[in-house]
């Protein structure tokens, strides 16, 4: 799960709709320039499609003359020689198609040379950024799938655009031989058809790109959603969700029946071009022969349309309807602009390294910072948290969010100091944590875990366990800060006995609390520690710990606690968001599910 920088950014901009005519701009200048730097593979590619040309025009033409000048004339001999003609031209077929094959490596290889350099080259600038976005991990999609994406469909293409060109150049030649009137007939219907094929390209490849769009919408709400049950349970929000989830149906549906009836319209020009100029030729018989058109010449125009022309024309149209429309979204998102690096405003400049003399007038180090830190658990795992980098003020109540297992708690060890960095550096108060003692730690801030520690002893002794030197006063201000009178007087008075087997799980949670606030640290970190409390002793536990002097981070068990916070940062898996209730409500589609908040509408401050 990645999460990138919480730095106070604008969220990205959506992405505008795309009907195609936009990545065929990006597209085609470098498609042009990597073929105007292969011309020679180009022309014996060519001149291998010359000889299939005219194997087509051999083979109808043979037809033809075989009946008209050998059967029909009473000439077997000639007959069968015409048809051996034939057979030799289609016999001709395996040695130009494995010549043809051959010259097609010239095309294909170094195309996809180029897409994994071009691919490498994206990935190596994303990681030159450092810091947030630096991850790409898209890199091996590229390298892998998408280009060989990439070379087969632009094997297919070189193929099938070939195939037909020549090969309906020799049909239609081989017509026009046979008798121009053939052309008259056969013409209409076959640029009828294709014409209607080509006028839905375009609404059929931004009918395919929403489709595909609303298919990921939806599964990225079901991922999501699917991760963050307990989230959803615990905040309320799940008719909001289902809401959702069926609105992302409904697109999604709906954009398959506008798909369903492009696919319909291009079925129908499959139909008129390849079935109708047989039945144009069938029903235009008696006006043929009455303008002189032999048996002959009549079964040749059948043969070069059943045999050679329609089949490459279908060829062509679902090569072009398939493996283009993959062609043109693998080359886009692989020839697309380079991630460059954004400038950083002077007031987002870094601290001064530790152990240097601090600037004239620099402010004090933060109360916690994140620099570029990565959590993997394992080597070859997927990281917890990449490349994240926080900055917490001093004084500042910070609650953190996100789908249960997104990394909240691992956040929190690693700023304890617990949980040592796989990369970058963890800072609390000016001061690295990872290898300091567990006495240096203890003073630089206090955790309080979801399952709260309470051992057997007095309720003074519980209470003073982080601050020995604390007096009756500060007891008492403790248990009155956070609510705790009625069990302290139910137990017997901070003097009373605390058996912790007797004690519920939110009676410990509460003294643990009571504990934290009493402790010296100026950092107090709150891993879902109030999960057992109900809402009301929540917030009054919260609003007290955020009243102490110091700095508060809370990973939040309930939304509410988001809203009491001073800023929010929302762990998704993608990217970290952080800003003000408003400001990450704005900005987090994540944060407006679990809260709800699906037309952005503020919630009021408790």
């Amino acid at each position: 799960m990645t999460s990138a920088s919480a730095e106070n950014r604008p969220a990205p901009a959506p992405a505008p709709a795309d009907d195609g005519s936009g990545a065929l701009r990006r597209v085609v200048p470098p498609a042009r320039r990597f073929l105007a730097r292969r011309k020679g593979v180009l022309a014996r590619l060519g001149l291998w499609s010359l000889v299939e040309s005219a194997q087509a025009f051999l083979v109808g033409f043979a037809v033809a003359h075989a009946v008209d000048e050998g059967f029909l004339a009473g000439d077997t001999r000639r007959g069968l020689l015409w048809l051996a003609a034939a057979l030799v031209a289609v016999l001709t077929g395996a040695p130009v198609v494995r010549g043809v094959f051959a010259q097609l490596a010239g095309l294909t290889e170094p195309l996809r040379d180029g897409l994994v350099r071009r691919a490498v080259d994206r990935s190596m600038a994303l990681a030159a950024l450092g810091g947030p976005g630096g991850t790409d991990r898209a890199a091996v999609s590229r390298l892998t799938n998408q280009v060989e994406i990439a070379r087969d469909s632009f094997a297919g293409l070189v193929l099938t655009l070939r195939s037909f060109v020549f090969t309906a150049a020799g049909a239609l030649i081989g017509l026009l031989s046979l008798h121009p009137a053939l052309l008259v007939v056969v013409l209409p219907p076959l640029v009828v058809g294709l014409a209607l094929f080509l006028a839905t390209l375009r609404p059929m490849a931004a009918a395919q790109r929403r489709a595909l769009a609303a298919d990921e919408a939806l599964g990225d709400h079901a991922t999501r959603s699917r991760a963050a049950l307990r989230d959803l349970t615990a905040c309320g929000t799940g008719p909001e969700t289902e809401r959702r989830g069926a609105e992302l149906v409904a697109e999604a549906a709906a954009a398959a029946r506008v798909l369903a009836r492009w696919a319909a319209v291009r079925t129908t020009a499959l139909g008129v071009a390849g079935n109708l100029p047989v039945l144009a030729l069938l029903v235009a018989v008696p006006w043929l022969r009455g303008r002189g058109v032999t048996a002959g010449a009549l079964l040749g125009a059948f043969t070069y349309l059943v045999q050679s022309l329609l089949p490459a024309l279908h060829t062509l149209m679902t090569a072009l309807g398939a493996a283009g429309a993959r062609l043109l979204v693998v080359l886009d998102r692989i020839l697309g602009p380079a991630p460059v690096r954004e400038a950083t405003p002077a007031s987002a400049a870094r601290a001064p390294a530790p152990g240097g003399p601090p600037a004239p007038g620099a402010r004090p180090a933060p109360a916690v910072e994140l620099r570029s830190v990565t959590l993997s658990y394992g080597v070859r795992a997927e990281p917890v948290l990449d490349s994240l980098d926080l900055r917490v003020a001093r004084g500042e109540h910070l609650a953190v969010v996100g789908p249960s297992g997104i990394g909240k708690s691992t956040l929190t060890r690693l700023v304890a100091g617990t949980l040592a960095p796989s990369g970058g550096e963890v800072r609390v108060a000016g001061q690295a944590v990872t290898g300091r003692a567990a006495a240096e730690l203890a003073a630089l801030r206090t955790l309080v875990p979801q399952e709260a520690y309470v051992f057997t002893g007095t309720v003074g002794d519980n209470l003073a366990y982080l601050r020995p030197d604390a007096d009756r006063a500060d007891l008492d201000a403790a248990v009155r800060e956070l609510g705790l009178r009625p069990l302290v007087e139910r137990l017997g008075g901070l003097e009373g006995p605390v058996r912790p087997a007797e004690l519920t799980h939110a009676e410990r949670q509460l003294v643990a609390l009571a504990r934290a606030y009493l402790s010296p640290a100026p950092l107090l970190l709150l891993d879902e520690a109030t999960c057992h409390l109900d809402p009301a002793a929540e917030a009054h536990a919260e609003e007290a710990l955020a009243r102490r002097p110091g700095t508060l981070v809370v990973v939040a068990h309930r939304l509410s606690s988001a809203v009491r916070a001073d800023r929010v940062l929302v762990l998704d898996g993608v990217a970290a968001v952080c800003g003000t209730h408003e400001e990450v409500l704005d900005r987090s589609p994540l944060y407006r599910d679990l809260t709800g908040h699906w037309h952005g509408a503020p919630l009021p401050r408790p």
